[in-house]
Formats: structure tokens, sequence, C-alpha cells
């Protein structure tokens, strides 16, 4: 066929064919070419590997007369410069002279002035990897999965541990990105479920270990102590040399692509709650870990003791509690019990939570929420945290600035609309208040959600002591009668210690 050439296995199988007796037509059919090539073969049997290459042109070089005058200049001066750049410049300056069918002749030109006049290229060093020496930290962008949690999207990424020599790795689910609590909670939990530590620990340039900006030095140096701690030498890639980094960042396509198809057998991608995709991300591991059981074996001989306890693994801020029952963390606004007003908490700042300390003790903790800069402003409202005292005040409900986030479920939403549509408003603010207050102390949000539902289903109108009695029983319950009997006195006369002597004497006559 036109274009494809014939091989030395080829010309062996008709020679072959031709000694066995095949006519030529038989012979070339067998060995995939035409009758006019085996003729061919015929006048001259020399395999193709050992024929001349040929050295003319079959086509004058187009690029003649400007290669080594405008092309080769440009190239010196952008060495990396793309050849379709190169011809679109030819273009502009040779109007009609170039059109787009000379793009690939450009390219084969700029291919070999490349390989045997361009400038050196960089080399990747292969390195040996002894057991316990080096383990490897880097994050990976999780949301191309499509995992859901409670059925709403979850872009998040993937925190990556692993061991050079083995291959033993740890993968967490990070909800905001690649910070120092998300590194140093990822890394600590790894190094514990290994049961050992690494001389060397190599990430790349994350900013949460090394920028030196004002805002990060804290940061950089709670890095170094935590390196400190466990007796970890801390490495970084060069700027921008990702390959550096090559052991980890090679495994993250295979890890992606396993939690792709084990998400495929699941049948789901959706999670009940961020724990329940963390258990599955630790099954996923645990499977993958079970096939170096042998090279860990090796491994875990090498690696460091682990220090007798662990260390702090997240950021620190002192926050004063607003008489609006807020706190502002990272640019978030978050509401706290109202009885913590006016109270100073220390705030531990983990991934995906902040627990608050009053003093040395923890009272609140919160799930984290990130703001994204240039982007809306981000809140985290608990109505729990607020009925108590809105229940106080609840016409403030109308105007307020939580309104929106108010409605912990689409049926509490769609009772306010109804009971502002149908009451009075002092009434309908009274009514929804007293829902939320009744969801709060009873712990029946889905319950009363479920209830609210139902009746606006219906065409009602949801009634505050209707709702108290399906989800909290009749306020006017009888308490049963409990009768107690007086126990016997005489009973207890066998704990007295009996005296001998009165007893003798009281039996004399």
């Amino acid at each position: 066929m036109p274009g494809i050439h014939v091989t030395d296995r080829q010309v062996r199988r008709y020679m072959s064919s031709r000694k066995d007796g095949y006519s030529q037509a038989a012979a070339a059919a067998r060995a995939g070419f035409s009758e006019r090539t085996g003729r061919r073969i015929e006048a001259d049997p020399v395999l193709p590997s050992q024929r001349e290459g040929r050295r003319y042109r079959t086509r004058p070089d187009p690029f003649a007369a400007v290669w080594r005058d405008e092309l080769v200049p440009m190239l010196e001066a952008a060495p990396q410069i793309r050849a379709t750049t190169l011809l679109e410049e030819l273009q502009r300056l040779h109007p009609g002279r170039y059109g787009d069918g000379h793009l690939r002749s450009l390219q084969r030109r700029v291919a070999h002035w490349r390989a045997t006049e361009g400038p050196e290229r960089e080399l990747i060093f292969r390195q040996e990897h002894p057991p316990g020496r080096q383990a490897l930290s880097d994050f990976t962008n999780g949301a191309k999965l499509g995992v859901t949690i409670a059925g709403r999207p979850f872009p998040h990424l993937l925190y990556h541990f692993w061991l050079a020599y083995s291959g033993w790795r740890f993968i967490k689910a990070i909800c905001g990105g690649e910070s120092f609590t998300a590194l140093t909670e990822g890394l600590q939990e790894a190094l514990w479920q290994l049961g050992g530590v690494p001389r060397e620990h190599r990430t790349d340039r994350l900013s949460a270990a090394y920028r030196n900006l004002a805002e990060r030095e804290d940061e950089a140096k709670a890095y170094a102590a935590f390196c400190s701690h466990y007796g970890l030498q801390p490495t970084r890639n060069n700027a921008g040399i990702a390959h550096e980094n090559g052991s980890v960042e090679a495994a993250h396509g295979h890890l992606k692509l396993g939690l792709r198809e084990a998400l495929d057998l699941r049948g789901s991608k959706d999670f009940a709650d961020l724990e329940a995709y963390q258990a599955f991300l630790q099954d996923f591991a645990m499977r993958k870990n079970a096939a170096v059981q042998a090279a860990l074996a090796i491994e875990r001989k090498a690696l460091a003791p682990l220090p007798r306890f662990r260390t702090s693994d997240y950021s620190v801020a002192t926050v004063t509690v607003t008489r609006s029952g807020t706190i502002s963390v990272r640019n978030v606004l978050y509401t706290v019990p109202s009885r913590l007003v006016g109270c100073r908490l220390k705030v531990h700042i983990y991934d995906d939570r902040l627990v608050c300390h009053l003093g040395l003790s923890p009272v609140l903790t919160v799930p984290r929420r990130y703001f994204k800069r240039g982007g809306p402003g981000v809140r985290v409202i608990d109505y729990r945290h607020l009925v108590h005292a809105l229940v106080k005040k609840p016409q403030a409900f109308r105007h307020s600035v939580f309104r929106e986030d108010l409605f912990p479920q689409t049926a509490f939403r769609q009772a306010w609309e109804v009971l502002d549509a149908r009451l009075d408003p002092r009434q309908a603010c009274r009514v929804y208040v007293g829902l939320l207050h009744l969801a709060a102390t009873h712990a029946c949000e889905a319950q009363l959600a479920d209830h609210l539902a139902r009746v606006l289903a219906g065409g009602g109108l949801p009634d505050l002591d209707q709702a108290r009695t399906v989800v909290a029983g009749p306020l006017n319950v009888q308490a049963p009668v409990v009768h107690v009997r007086a126990p016997d006195p005489s009973v207890y006369d066998c704990l007295i210690p009996v005296d001998p002597i009165a007893a003798s004497e009281g039996a004399a006559p």
C-alpha cells in the first residue's frame, strides 16, 4: 500500500514462500504486499534495513530563502517558539508566499534544528530511594471525581502521602486549599497510621510551609516546629520543577483513575456526610497498601519511632463574640450561642472545623467554611444559636440580616411564605419563630419538617400547638401516681451490734 514501507520480516516471508513453491502473486499476498513489489524484490533481493537511505530532496525546499536569515534568528531568540507562530510570522512578512500547507514541512525543519543546533535541554536524573529515607506529600484536585455530599457538589482537594521506597500511601479529602492545617493534619494522620517516621519529607513549594509573607510567617515557623517534633527533614522542589516530586506526582493519575473506577463499582458518588467519604478513601488506600506489604515490612525497619505524643496541627485565632452573637474567622462569619456574647475565644482552626475554647475548655465546634477572594461573603448561621434570643423578640425575624439563613429546610421556608401571606404580620413572625424554637429545643427538625410538608400539601395553615403535639406530645399529660410503701424499721435491728456481757446478764435469773 502507498506510504507503508516493506519490512525485513515481509521480505523474508516472501522469499521463504517462493522457495516453498508459491507463485509471485501468492507469495506476495502471504507477505502482505503487491505482486509488483514482489517482482522488485526478486530483481534486487536486499533487505530494507540494508538499503542506503535517500540523501536527496524530492521537491524544492520552500524555506531555503528565509531559513538562515529569518527563521534561525527567531529560534535562537526564543528556542521554544512553535512552528505555527513562525509560519504566521512568515505569512505576515511575505504575503501570499507561504500557505497553511507548509506547516508540516516547517515543523520537521524546526524539530531537526532543535535536535542538532538548539540549546541543551534539561535532563531528569533518576534517583535511588532507600527504605525509610523519603516520604512525599502533595495535593491534587478531586473535584472531577464528581463526588457529592448529601446530594450537593463537593469541590475538594485530595491530600496524598506517599513513601518513595514501598509505595505505601495515605489519602484524605481536604475541604479548603493547600493550607498549613491541611498539610499538617494529613501528614500527622499518615505518620501515626504508618507507625513510624521517615528521615525526609518532601513537598512542592507550598506557601503554607515556605512563604515568607507576613501573614504566612507564623505558619511557616509552625511547619518547621512540626517537622522538628517528628524529626523530619523538610525539603522542597525547585521553583516550577514539578517532576522533582515525581514519585507522588506520577501516582496522582493512577490515584484518581482508581478512585473513579471504585466509585463506578460502588454504584453511587453520593455520600451521606464527609465522614462517610473519608471512610471510603481510607478503605481504598488500605486495599492499595495491601499490595505493598512485603516492601513496607522492609521499610518499617528503617523508620524512626513516633514521638510520645502528637503535636499541634491547627492554626490559632483569637476572637471576641459580638453583641449579635457572631465571630469572624478568616473572613467568614459564624454564629455562636448567645451566652458567649462578650467572651474572648481562642479558636483552633482545622481544615474542616473550628474548635472554640474559653480559657482551656472547648465550648463549641462548628463546621468550617472558606472565603474565596473576590467572591460573595460567606457566613455559617445556626438557628439553634439565635432562636433562644429570637423567641423573646419574634418581630426581629422579618427584617433580620440572617433571615434567609433561618430556613433549615425547604418546608420551613414554604411554611413562612404561607404564614406571611395568610396571617397578620406580627402573628406570622410569632408562629414561625415558635416553630424554630420547637425544632431547636426538642431536636426534631426533620420530624417537624415532615409535619409541615404534610400540612402544606393538604392546603392547611401551620399551627404551633398542633406541631408541638405531633413532635413533642401533648403538654397536659397526667403523670402516673406512684405509691411507695414505707419499710418496716424492725428489719434494721439486725444491723445493731449486740453486747455479749449485757446479753448474758439479761439472761441470768
